[in-house]
């Protein structure tokens, strides 16, 4: 009896045993490289016919785009299970799928250290105004005229989103002295280091001193913080954003900005990536990473052997 086919899109860096080891129980095929209109010239030519599971990394985007309604109505009828290398699955239209019985699944768990990492690491530059005391010395200026930032014990730390990521970022956030709150739909399952929770939105926002965003992207959640909600929070109040850059309306943040209602801003996503919206870019109070909360090689090989599981 044949194997069924198990097809890879993109390239795996750091688990290529685990993919091989999937050789014991399934046919597998690698695609690399292409665009999207020759991977649906390819399903349509029968290429992969038979093809039962697909593997989605995430630089597989670069090939195919998003895994939208119309690319997904051209993936051969024998597919019945799609594997996401990464914890948001925005880049997958889940009805279509659903509708097509394909299962959909992704590798939350394996982000949550590395994620919440760089959330700790943008919660301290932010606080401490790293990026203008190290441009000032990349300018050969020692120091400069630098403000003063604040330590972060004693501040109140909201976790918009107590999940995997932010139960994470809460252990970390505790050991720097820092006061915890959440705010979820419900009152989150797991809840490591005892954060408190706020029901209301407007309420939590307005006790933060530093407001960490872990939300997942979806048509509830775009836009879910407007400028109401930024103005919500307290005046000279920190905002770090490693979840979805359009979370929040990057318009109405810069705008808030520009007001100086917000103390800093610390960004690992953005809402029109890889574009940034102007009004950031050259702003002093703004800390910028270009969206590498989970790279690191221990994640990138914990995202493989996750998906190898699934």
């Amino acid at each position: 009896m044949p194997l069924p086919t198990a097809l890879l899109l993109g390239k795996i860096a750091h688990a290529r045993k685990e993919w091989e080891s999937l050789s014991e129980v399934a046919e597998l095929k690698e695609v690399t490289s292409g665009t999207r209109e020759s991977m649906v010239k390819d399903f349509k030519d029968g290429k992969y016919d038979g093809v039962v599971a697909i593997y989605r990394t995430y630089h597989s985007a670069q090939i195919t785009g998003r895994f939208d309604k119309d690319f997904v109505s051209q993936l051969p009828s024998s597919v019945k299970f799609l594997c996401h290398n990464g914890a948001g699955y925005d880049q997958i239209d889940i009805e279509p799928c659903t509708a097509r019985g394909i299962l959909v699944a992704h590798t939350p768990g394996a982000v949550n250290n590395a994620t919440a990492n760089v959330a700790m690491m943008l919660i301290l530059q932010a606080l401490r105004k790293t990026y203008i005391a190290e441009t000032a010395l990349r300018k050969g200026t020692w120091r400069g005229q630098l403000p003063l930032g604040h330590d972060p014990d004693g501040k109140v730390l909201g976790i918009l989103g107590l999940g995997g990521i932010g139960a994470s970022l809460s252990t970390r956030a505790k050991a720097f002295g820092m006061k915890l709150i959440y705010h979820n739909r419900r009152e989150a399952a797991y809840n490591p280091a005892g954060a408190e929770y706020v029901a209301d939105l407007a309420q939590f926002l307005g006790r933060c001193d530093v407001l960490s965003i872990h939300l997942p992207l979806t048509e509830g959640t775009r836009h879910y913080l407007g400028k109401k909600e930024l103005l919500g929070l307290k005046n000279g109040a920190v905002l770090v954003n490693t979840a979805r850059g359009a979370v929040i309306d990057e318009a109405a943040l810069v705008e808030v900005l520009e007001a100086g209602h917000l103390g800093s801003v610390g960004l690992d996503v953005y809402e029109d990536e890889p574009n940034i919206h102007e009004g950031l870019i050259g702003r002093e109070d703004v800390v910028l990473l270009p969206h590498i909360g989970t790279f690191t090689i221990e994640t990138e090989a914990s995202h493989s052997s996750f998906s190898k599981t699934r």
